[in-house]
């Protein structure tokens, strides 16, 4: 599955292998789930990399959110997530109609919330990374 959204192409057409590790751990979470930036770059810390791709060391929550941003337009990017439940600023939209029909878990926005954008029920939503068979 080509993976690149038509952002921050590689010239080559391939990804980096840090940036193909974290779309793999995206399309790991199951629907109506969500994982955080961090929680991410915490799994790619403790899992090998898989056959053929090198340990390509580690990064943070920003290199995570960055690889999203750059590449993660068809792997469900909703799914990977602020830590503060607050969706993702002018894709709120987007994301909340996936939310909505995965029936991942949110909390309704407060009456004086300027937006009135309902933000993911952390505590109920996060994924703590084992497999569901």
């Amino acid at each position: 599955m080509d993976r690149m959204s038509g952002t921050g192409d590689t010239g080559a057409g391939e990804l980096p292998p840090y940036a193909e590790r974290v779309l793999a751990v995206a399309e790991l979470i199951p629907a109506g789930r969500v994982m955080t930036y961090g929680d991410v770059a915490e799994w790619l810390r403790d899992e090998e990399p898989p056959a053929g791709l090198p340990d390509t060391g580690t990064g943070g929550p920003r290199q995570v959110g960055r690889v999203m941003a750059l590449y993660g337009g068809a792997v469900p990017w909703w799914r990977v997530v602020r830590a503060d439940g607050r969706l993702l600023p002018g894709s709120e939209l987007r994301a909340l109609a996936h939310y909505r029909e995965e029936g991942t878990p949110l909390r309704t926005a407060a009456q004086q919330a300027d937006d009135h954008i309902p933000r993911l029920d952390m505590r109920r939503a996060r994924w703590d990374g084992q497999r569901i068979d």
